[in-house]
């Protein structure tokens, strides 16, 4: 009699999960555990804590919807939720722009857990939340997606490409271009960046 060993959560592949879920669904479960919380915090970074937990809330909703149409080639399932997220978001690309205007315009607001935390905190937002969020606010589009999947989602250039259904050389250069118009506003500096990847 042979025993299966069952494999724990972390050590199968988004891909084996959803294609797992097609024939027993409950098991995206384990999809919606492993990427709820980036992906609410994403779309919170992006829009507000208002409209986090529907944009996130639907994501979900429409990746199980989808789940039978998943590249099964693709192991990691960010790429893809990201995209769903994204898309969702430019649906309140108003409520972003204001978002970050509103941000630009408060400086360095916030919830801090001890007094210290909130002076170095303080000192760096101070420095550049209020140039970063009016910079935000004026990038293109398709050149903020990029350039915040790659930032806050940390998705590489080309998985970025790949939740936007575009060629990796065009994320490659929403990038770079974003990026360059951020340090231009940031005075030269530019607290997002790190190299391509």
């Amino acid at each position: 009699m042979a025993v299966v060993s069952r494999m724990l959560p972390t050590e199968v592949s988004d891909a084996a999960i959803i294609a797992r879920s097609v024939r027993e669904p409950e098991d995206f479960a384990a999809v919606f555990a492993r990427h709820y919380a980036p992906i609410h915090g994403f779309a919170g970074q992006r829009l507000g804590p208002g409209l986090a937990d529907d944009v996130a809330a639907e994501t979900f909703l429409i990746a199980f919807d989808r789940r039978d149409r998943y590249d099964l080639s693709r192991t990691d399932a960010r790429p893809w939720l990201y995209g769903i997220a994204t898309n969702l978001i430019a649906r309140h690309r108003r409520a972003e722009v204001r978002q970050y205007r509103a941000l630009a315009r408060a400086g360095a607001e916030g919830n801090y857990e001890s007094h210290a935390d909130r002076v170095v905190t303080r000192l760096d937002a101070e420095a550049h939340r209020g140039p970063l969020m009016a910079a935000l606010a004026k990038l293109r589009d398709g050149d903020r997606d990029v350039l915040l999947l790659v930032a806050w989602a940390e998705l590489t250039s080309e998985e970025a490409g790949e939740a936007l259904g575009i060629p990796a050389g065009t994320a490659r250069s929403r990038l770079h271009r974003a990026r360059k118009k951020i340090r231009a506003a940031m005075g030269q500096t530019e607290p997002t960046s790190e190299e391509d990847r």
